[in-house]
C-alpha cells in the first residue's frame, strides 16, 4: 500500500465517521455517553465545535457540518496533491 492510498483511505474513514455522526444526530433518543456513540461524539465534537461557535445554528439548523465538509475537502485535495507530487 502506498502512502497516497493510505492517506486517501484515512480521509475516507474520517468522512464516513462525520457523516455517520450527522445522520445519528437526527435521532434524539441516542445516548451519546454509551459506546459506540461515545466514540463518535468524542471524535467529531472537537472538529464541529469550533465551527459551531463561529456559526451558531440558524432557525434550528446547524450548518457547521457543511463548513467542515468544505474545509475537509480542501485539506484532502491539498494533502493528497502534495503526496502525489512528492511521490512522482
Amino acid at each position: 500500500m502506498t502512502l497516497y492510498s493510505a492517506v486517501e483511505q484515512l480521509f475516507q474513514v474520517i468522512w464516513l465517521i462525520l457523516i455517520l455522526r450527522i445522520l445519528l444526530s437526527w435521532f434524539p433518543n441516542i445516548d451519546w455517553w454509551k459506546q459506540p456513540f461515545k466514540f463518535l461524539h468524542e471524535f467529531t465534537e472537537p472538529i464541529f465545535e469550533p465551527f459551531r461557535r463561529m456559526i451558531p445554528p440558524m432557525g434550528g439548523l446547524d450548518i457547521s457540518p457543511i463548513v467542515v465538509f468544505l474545509l475537509l475537502g480542501v485539506v484532502q485535495e491539498i494533502v493528497l496533491g502534495i503526496i502525489y507530487t512528492v511521490s512522482v
